[in-house]
This record gives C-alpha cells, structure tokens and sequence, in this order.
C-alpha cells in the first residue's frame, strides 16, 4: 500500500470540499481492503512459500532519526517527508511486509513472543541493528517509538521528533479508529491463517502496553476496545518522559501542520522541499479503513462457510442448494392442497410430470 499512499499525498483539495472527501473515501477503501489483502493472502503465503524479494542487507549502520510520537500522531506523512528528504525510513504499515520479513521476525522472537508466554507485555531488547541491516537510516510509529532511552545510548547522534495531536481527545478517536481497522482482519485471519498468527500477537502486545493491560496479552480471545483513560495517559506519560530525557537539541516536538520548514531546521537540510508537505491517513479515511476492513473479511468468511455447506449439502442430498429450495416452493403448495382438500390425484400427476 505504500505506492498508494505516497500517491494520495501528493494531491491537494480545497478544505471541505467534495473532491477532498471523495478522495479520502477512495484512500480509506484502498487501504482497508490492502489490510485484508496483506493479512488474509500475502501473510499466509509469505508464511507458506517464502518470497523471491530477498532484501539487500548492509553492514550495521546508524539510526540517523527516529519518530517517538504514538501511532496515529502523523507518523506516517513524517515517513514520506523523511524519505523525501533521503532517509529510508521504517514505519509500523510496512513493518510485516516481505522485504522486512527478518526484521519483524526479529521483533516476534525477542520480543512479543515471549511477552505472550509471560502474560506480561514487556519491552525487552530488540536487536536495532537488523533494521539499520536493511538500508534504514529513520524510523517512525511504533514499536521503536517506546525505545528512545535504549536508541539514545546505542546512537548518540540520532535525532529524534515527537510528533503529536491537538490535544489527547483527537488523538485518541484517531487511535480507536485506526486499531479496529486493522484488528478485526488480523485477529480473524489469526484464527484460520497460521501466517497472520505473528502480527495478531504483535498487536496484542502493542493494546497491552498503549491500554497498560496485560488482559490483552493473556485474554484467550484477542481484545478490540481499547481503553480510553489508560490509552491516554499511557500517551501522555510517554510525550512528558520523552520532554524530559531527551535533550532538547536532539529532540524536535512537531504537528505535521507545520509543514517542511522546522522539519528541515532541525537536520540541518538548507535545500528544503518547495512542494506541499505530505498528507495521508485523513480521519475520514481511517473510518472508511475501519469499516471495509471489518465488513469485507465477514464477507469473505461468510462466503466460504456457505460454499462448504453448499458443497456437503450436494453431496449428501444430491441436489444443489437452489434445486432444493426450487423443490420446496413447488411441493409446499401440493403438500397445502393435500392437506386441505385432499386432491391425492393432482398432487400424483404434478409429482410425476416434474420428476419430483
């Protein structure tokens, strides 16, 4: 979904108007229907064939930025800005897609797994190195957001931008929109794909430590609801610590709304972008995300349990099941006109003329 995205961004609308609200519908289809289609489809077989797009692996370099604002805060416009910009940049959407196969594999083994088989979600220590492996000089959106005390140790000369909301309210509408757009897909694809197992865990990890509930972690079926009073504070707690312990020079708060100018300021980039700044993932589009990637796996999954009935029913009664609802309609009226004025010899020639 990547190609998609970065192609929404580049177009502009009048605030308000039909066209910027046509779009984000189309954006918001787009993109939940690309969660159903990476988690039902491309997982599974990902998990069951492997994939020809073997990534180039470097040697071990450096986290030159990393975003340590929470999900749904315009991580994801700061990624295209940054790659705009020349930076290869990591963010949670691409996280599970082929060419990062061993780096969330890397997270999954040291990380969610175990904290699954604790029942405790815990941060641990991820090997930050099989991400710089693969050619990425940023990061953005969870989980590395939750690592800047580890990060600044093992990079002390990353730079690091916190992006936020108007307030915590927004923040957190956008939040639980965006959590059900993408949980209902994974937790159904988690039951029947044994591929699409990895990510549901993930996000069972990620609610427990944003809602600081490990009922997420050791609920034996994947919770959706997200906490509101905890999911915010857990924002807060996060955006205040990271005020304080990351050194202000190293550290850039920003709205995406600010656009190019203080993003280029603080590294240092003098020949900054004239183009309008990335804008993705609209609050519109992601209630469009949040239905169509709830209704279309119902569908889906609706779809298959009605063809194995169908074909089981064929194969026990011999008829399909619209022949058999077809004979239902001709004999109800036989069965009603035996029962009423007992006509046994219209009820024998109908049978006999329809091979009933």
């Amino acid at each position: 979904m990547s190609m998609t995205m970065k192609t929404g961004s580049d177009l502009r609308f009048e605030s308000g108007s039909w066209q910027e609200a046509a779009h984000d519908i189309y954006i918001g289809l787009l993109v939940g229907l690309g969660h159903v289609y990476k988690i039902f489809f491309q997982m599974p077989f990902q998990y069951l064939f492997g994939t020809s797009e073997l990534p180039t692996l470097h040697e071990a370099g450096e986290l030159k930025v990393v975003g340590v604002g929470f999900g749904r805060t315009g991580t994801y416009s700061v990624k295209l800005a940054l790659e705009e910009l020349g930076m290869p940049t990591l963010h949670t959407q691409h996280l599970y897609e082929a060419e990062n196969e061993n780096i969330f594999k890397m997270w999954t083994d040291l990380i969610f797994q175990p904290s699954l088989e604790q029942g405790h979600a815990s941060l641990g220590n991820p090997d930050f190195e099989s991400i710089t492996r693969h050619g990425y000089q940023a990061t953005m959106d969870f989980p590395v957001a939750l690592y800047y005390e580890q990060i600044m140790e093992q990079y002390p000369d990353c730079k690091f931008i916190l992006t936020i909301r108007e307030n915590s309210d927004v923040w957190f509408r956008s939040w639980e929109s965006m959590t059900k757009s993408i949980s209902t897909p994974a937790n159904l694809g988690g039951i029947f794909l044994t591929g699409v197992q990895r990510y549901s865990i993930y996000l069972r990890w990620l609610f427990a430590i944003v809602n600081k509930d490990d009922t997420f972690i050791t609920s034996s079926i994947p919770k959706i609801n997200q906490d509101r009073e905890n999911a915010i504070q857990s924002y807060e707690e996060h955006n205040r610590q990271v005020r304080a312990l990351i050194p202000s020079d190293r550290l850039l708060e920003y709205s995406v709304k600010q656009g190019w100018q203080p993003l280029c300021d603080f590294l240092e980039i003098a020949d900054c972008p004239t183009t309008p700044f990335p804008k993705t993932n609209s609050a519109r589009s992601v209630q469009v995300q949040s239905i169509s990637s709830t209704l279309v796996p119902l569908v889906i999954i609706l779809f298959m349990l009605f063809y194995c009935f169908a074909r089981t029913f064929q194969r026990l009664t011999g008829r399909t099941v619209m022949q058999w609802i077809q004979l239902q309609t001709t004999t109800l009226p036989l069965f009603l006109r035996r029962i009423l004025i007992g006509d046994k010899e219209y009820e024998a020639a109908y049978v006999k003329q329809h091979k009933l």
